[in-house]
């Protein structure tokens, strides 16, 4: 009985061993150099975000800018949730020469990339206190350079591997994106403080200036990756210039169908039924009436964390925390944990599937903002704070690994560019609506309430993501 027990034993620890070897031989994935090159590129879409919402939000409150005011200039984020208008264009629209030089995909990359460090600059010698008009015509202008990378870049992932590729490609990607946030906000901080020339308690420009004009510099690194960079695939390539002039040929046929209307309207019209509503026709066709539902789970799942996020930068100064703190915390440590999340997210996809991952990273991604409204009532508690921004992170980076593999998933290879910027932007127009009002909550009801109310926005999710995983079931 002895013998059997200890036979039995080693057989249950050669399992549990051949599984962890299993789980722990999965990240090799992350080495494969298509892995590597969107590490790059995710660092290059990472930066604008916070350089247009967060770091800028201390920024203005640094310069003595209302809470109203931050909060409904975080409408710039809106930009992001309507790429979907211009989307078709990149998916279609070739530039001459370079297109066909560099292809469509890097062509657009390169382009927003050269756009993102002008209007970065623009921001830079922009002063708040005296041209805050200026100032949100250069935030606008870079976060519509940084939608249209992103736009492109998206496209390229998803062409770049296939569908069980995608959980490994959105963590690196994220990984790349995460750490280009703590530069965008530690390191920015950093700058700020090391180049200002004033004492901490009187506002001086000069910090921010050098601080993003080294920002605009640093979309170098994803200029440069893109120029080096293959095309996604030659094969989907030589397929996408195939499509493009299937694309004119319909055109034209619209046109000689619709004599009736003068030529240059009919081109238009004809145009916006081919590149606007045929990758909006493909996604229903294939879903069916399964689609409403799939929506709805895309509009409401980082609404918590969106609503919650506009304030959370004002929150930190309102408690006292020093710009050294905040980044080091925040923006340093914070970051650290999110690409500890974003990782085991991308594992995690690979062994449970998306929707369960989903479901996990949804329900602690809510129940982490509760942590904050504890912050509130303790004040300046900079281990809690360490504590909280780690939770946070992690099931901030699980969660998003998760739901980029899923939005990739859902997408036609055909129309990757206008189907994926369709489904990101309608993840972030109605979060992004309701944070714009994120400054007249916390003035109305104070930040500890404020923070339960955007942990109670993620229910919904918490019910939608079992009801898509039933619908889906029944499909099969």
């Amino acid at each position: 009985m002895a013998l059997g027990r200890v036979s039995l034993g080693d057989h249950g620890m050669s399992t549990l061993g051949s599984k962890l070897q299993n789980w722990f031989g999965a990240f090799r994935i992350y080495l494969q150099p298509v892995c590597l090159r969107m590490f790059f590129l995710g660092f290059s879409a990472g930066l604008p975000l916070l350089l247009v919402l967060g770091t800028l939000g201390f920024w203005l409150r640094e310069a003595g800018i209302d809470l109203k005011t931050i909060g409904f200039m975080s409408w710039i984020g809106l930009v992001y949730g309507c790429k979907w208008l211009w989307a078709p264009l990149v998916d279609n629209l070739k530039i001459p020469y370079f297109s066909a030089k560099l292809g469509q995909r890097r062509t657009w990359l390169i382009l927003s990339q050269l756009m993102l460090m002008l209007s970065l600059s623009g921001m830079a010698f922009s002063d708040p206190r005296f041209h805050l008009p200026l100032l949100t015509f250069f935030a606008f202008l870079t976060a519509f350079a940084s939608a249209t990378q992103d736009i492109s870049l998206d496209a390229y992932r998803i062409e770049s591997a296939d569908t069980d590729l995608q959980g490994a490609l959105a963590a690196t990607y994220q990984t790349g994106y995460r750490i280009a946030m703590i530069w965008a906000g530690a390191g920015a901080f950093a700058l700020a403080a090391l180049f200002q020339t004033t004492p901490d308690s009187v506002y001086d420009q000069k910090g921010w200036t050098v601080a993003y004009l080294i920002m605009a510099a640093s979309i170098g690194v994803g200029l440069l990756t893109s120029i080096l960079s293959p095309a996604p695939n030659k094969i989907d390539e030589a397929d996408k210039l195939r499509e493009l002039r299937e694309v004119k040929s319909k055109v034209k046929e619209f046109v000689r169908t619709h004599d009736a209307l003068p030529q240059p309207a009919a081109k238009v019209i004809g145009w916006l039924k081919v590149i606007c509503w045929s990758p909006i026709a493909d996604f229903f066709d294939r879903y069916k009436w399964h689609a409403a539902a799939i929506l709805l789970l895309i509009a409401t799942y980082r609404i918590s964390d969106v609503v919650m996020g506009v304030m959370s930068n004002p929150f930190y100064r309102d408690l006292g925390f020093s710009k050294e703190e905040v980044a080091a915390v925040s923006k340093i440590f914070g970051v650290v944990m999110t690409l500890v999340g974003t990782f085991v997210g991308g594992v995690v996809v690979l062994r449970l599937g998306v929707l369960k991952t989903l479901f996990i990273g949804a329900l602690l991604a809510s129940a982490t903002n509760l942590l904050f409204s504890c912050l509130a009532g303790l004040g300046h508690d900079l281990a809690f704070l360490v504590f909280t921004v780690s939770a946070d992170n992690l099931s901030g980076g699980l969660a998003s690994a998760a739901f980029i593999a899923y939005l990739s998933g859902l997408t036609n290879v055909r129309y990757s560019a206008t189907q994926y910027a369709v489904f990101s932007s309608i993840m972030l127009i109605l979060p992004k609506f309701l944070a714009g009002f994120s400054g007249v909550m916390v003035e109305s009801v104070g930040y500890a309430n404020f923070f339960i109310i955007t942990a109670a926005l993620g229910i919904p999710v918490l019910i939608l993501i079992p009801v898509i995983g039933m619908l889906e079931k029944s499909k099969h």
